[in-house]
């Protein structure tokens, strides 16, 4: 790619000795990056990279998207038959605790990072 055409234009260059070398790529390990450039740029203009790796927000996800699936499930049963089921609505109360266990966990979670 020319200059004329690069959004970067400026070139910054700096050494680093093999120790610190080990440890920026430790750490661009830790965040699952591999384009040294762009974690190099991150640092020097925020001062710090944030990753949250949080499985339970991924599990919170998945369950807010199956209580989502059911509810709509059973407004279209209720639309067709007029009828609301006690079981039904046994289910749709479970998945709303679990939705709210799960948010609990990141919150829980989350003031740790504080």
């Amino acid at each position: 790619m020319s200059a004329a055409k690069r959004k970067r234009e400026v070139q910054v260059n700096f050494r680093v000795s093999p120790e610190e070398l080990a440890l920026i790529e430790q750490k661009m390990s830790q965040l699952g990056t591999v384009n040294r450039e762009a974690y190099l740029r991150k640092m020097a203009l925020d001062g710090y990279v944030v990753k949250l790796d949080l499985p339970e927000l991924k599990e919170l996800v998945s369950l807010l998207r199956r209580s989502s699936n059911n509810l709509n499930q059973l407004t279209r049963k209720v639309h067709e038959t007029g009828r609301v089921y006690d079981a039904d609505l046994e289910d749709i109360s479970q998945r709303q605790e679990q939705l709210w266990e799960g948010v609990q966990k990141i919150l829980a979670q989350l003031s740790k990072l504080s």
